[in-house]
């Protein structure tokens, strides 16, 4: 894995790229006073046409795009327009999307008020999320930053004994700046960055880390992987026995305990300084209640074996991947993380989240159909040069989710609110 120091240079060289660190800084010291109003967004208890029309009409005014294909819904879809994301097409499963905010982020990237699309199912999710998001409005903003990026391939190879799988190590090694010509010759926007070894026994993986632009980048860094792979079983003296293209162990669509000495995709970190008022009249309970239920939901979720420790990171990531196009099995890797709480002396509320294994991105993939493409233009995310922007977003609604859902558990309304807008009302 690489080094600390590494992925430090890494995070700061991010920042640098995108934003003086300086003025970052003031950015944050510079936040609104938590005064500012948040009630723009047109938001109802029960579901209507006038309130759908309302809202439409408040974001085609405040976004200055309208939402032509999401409002359309089932006069989609020429099927010439999914070549290359479904086979054997029969028709839509359509799923309801809602939006909320103002989300106000302050980042590296990221740097303002954004009107998020969330797709989902689950009664109550909306509703929690946008009351996360309002809280986190009122303080000025949610500070979140996209630290470190890449993506990962895990090709494994065989050999007779461990001294040929010694000699083919010897060989490769050396090769790193070879298998980063063979990556720019494979694809416009891979970027060969680091390369791992692991042994176990007979077996070798070789772990190939990618930058991989704005895409998501799981068929990039195959394509590139695979090319890889090819001039090494052609120009190596020693020949494995046999080889994988994954070896099953670069955390793919599953949660893994590399989240927390690597990174998968983009990682994420966000945080917020909720003013004891606001915790109060927003969130309906106090920080000291909301620190101490954290703590103790901590201590379960350590005792359950899961890995990171957080509230329902997939319920954010989950609406928002299938809103925006991306691939929404990947919610298994990108749901680990961490969240924290904080009461402090004041009575104000430390925040904060860290999501390790993001896997989004704005091109490629689900992100140019129709209704996927509007949610991303909605946040003024679509296209090249928007991944970043679009992970310190993520990043800043998972922290409205979980500040949200924590409030309800801490102050006995969780029950209650799903009763209220999780339930079909009797006919």
């Amino acid at each position: 894995m690489a080094s600390s120091i590494e992925q430090s240079i890494k995070a700061l060289g991010v920042l640098n790229t995108f934003q003086d660190v300086n003025q970052l800084i003031e950015n944050i010291k510079n936040k609104p006073a938590n005064n500012v109003k948040s009630d723009r967004l047109p938001v109802e208890l029960a579901t209507t046409s006038e309130g759908t029309a309302k809202r439409l009409d408040f974001l085609y005014k405040e976004m200055g795009t309208g939402l032509g294909a999401l409002s359309a819904g089932s006069k989609l879809m020429d099927a010439k327009i999914l070549e290359g994301n479904i086979e054997n097409y029969i028709g839509m499963s359509m799923v309801p999307t809602g939006v909320i905010g103002p989300v106000k982020v302050i980042g590296s990237a990221a740097y303002g008020d954004y009107f998020v699309p969330l797709a989902t199912t689950e009664g109550a999710l909306v509703a929690s999320y946008h009351r996360g998001a309002k809280a986190c409005y009122m303080a000025g903003g949610a500070t979140s930053i996209c630290l470190v990026e890449g993506v990962q391939r895990s090709p494994v190879f065989k050999f007779e004994n461990l001294a040929e799988l010694g000699a083919f190590l010897v060989w490769t090694l050396p090769q790193i700046d070879k298998y980063k010509v063979i990556t720019e010759q494979t694809s416009r926007f891979a970027k060969l960055s680091d390369m791992k070894i692991a042994i176990e026994g007979n077996h070798l993986i070789l772990t190939f880390e990618y930058h991989t632009g704005d895409a998501s980048g799981q068929n990039m860094v195959t394509l590139c992987t695979d090319a890889i792979c090819n001039y090494i079983l052609e120009e190596s003296p020693v020949k494995p026995l046999l080889w994988f293209i994954e070896g099953n162990s670069s955390g793919d669509k599953k949660a893994t305990t590399l989240s927390f000495v690597s990174q998968r995709g983009k990682k994420v970190t966000s945080e917020i300084l909720l003013p004891a008022n606001i915790v109060q009249d927003v969130l309906k309970t106090t920080s000291e209640a909301m620190a101490e239920y954290w703590r103790s939901s901590t201590i379960g979720v350590i005792q359950s074996g899961a890995i990171g420790a957080q509230g329902h990171y997939a319920n954010g990531l989950a609406a928002m991947f299938i809103a925006t196009g991306q691939d929404a099995a990947c919610v298994a890797e990108s749901a680990t993380g961490i969240t924290r709480m904080e009461h402090n002396k004041d009575d104000s509320l430390y925040a904060s989240v860290t999501l390790p294994n993001l896997m989004l991105g704005t091109v490629g993939g689900g992100t140019a159909l129709p209704t996927q493409r509007e949610c991303l233009e909605l946040m003024d995310c679509f296209g090249p040069g928007n991944a970043r922007k679009l992970a310190e977003i993520c990043g800043a609604v998972i922290l409205a989710g979980e500040l949200s859902i924590a409030a309800a558990l801490s102050a006995g309304h969780f029950s209650s609110a799903h009763k209220k807008f999780g339930r079909k009302k009797e006919k």
